[in-house]
């Protein structure tokens, strides 16, 4: 179920698609539902709308982080 104040609705993918999505989501500690708003919110921000620039639940992206050069990938 949505959460209250969240639009639900089917997104029909490409098996690989999801699959980089479950990898990245992964990476950064998210959901893939977080993960594919995050990446919404980070388009929409980049193409000046209003949506991309409100900051929703969830984690820094992993290149934000503090801490991002001392990882090893």
């Amino acid at each position: 179920m949505a959460s209250p104040g969240k639009k639900a609705f089917l997104l029909r993918l490409d098996p690989g698609v999801w699959e980089e999505l479950e990898r990245l989501a992964a990476a950064e500690l998210r959901s893939v539902n977080g993960q594919i708003e995050m990446m919404l919110r980070e388009s929409l921000a980049r193409r000046g709308g209003s949506a991309g620039t409100a900051r929703g639940r969830g984690r820094t992206p992993a290149a934000d982080a503090p801490d991002a050069d001392l990882r090893e990938e």
